[in-house]
């Protein structure tokens, strides 16, 4: 049984230790470099000269959130098709450019049909609208009337 040459991680190893050291060296340099000099103003929440008001906390709509992560999950999906347009010419010429065109136009139904289904669910809607029943109905006018 043969040891395994260690030698091939040492390029790595020297570039792992020069990012550590370029790191903690610019933190220690920043640190030296810049004035140190807090009071009671730096130190409050807001340094534009204003009290804060109320609470620093705020409600989000989850919509933005849901939008967001949809578009990058198509996004990089859809980036994912680059690499293989690149490499169908060489598949091609080797014959199995018909396997590689039925992956990517499966790849291609699997995107349509999750937008087809985040539309349908209404999740691409920014403002969502709800169906209320008849019986609801009846009972919002009823709370009106009273």
């Amino acid at each position: 049984m043969s040891s395994p040459n260690l030698d091939v991680y040492m390029p790595i190893v020297i570039l792992m230790a020069f990012g550590v050291v370029a790191v903690v060296g610019a933190l220690l340099f920043g640190r030296l470099l810049r004035p140190s000099n807090p009071n009671t103003l730096k130190e409050s929440p807001y340094e534009c000269g204003e009290e804060p008001i109320g609470s620093a906390w705020s409600n989000f709509n989850v919509r933005f959130y849901v939008v967001s992560l949809i578009f990058i999950i198509f996004d990089v999906e859809g980036a994912l098709m680059f690499p293989v347009a690149a490499v169908f010419k060489k598949f091609n010429e080797i014959g199995e450019g018909a396997v590689l065109l039925g992956s990517l136009l499966l790849f291609i139904l699997v995107l349509v049909l999750g937008i087809i289904y985040c539309w349908r669910k209404g999740d691409l809607d920014w403002v969502k609208s709800f169906k209320l029943t008849d019986e609801q109905i009846k009972q919002l006018n009823g709370i009106e009337e009273s």
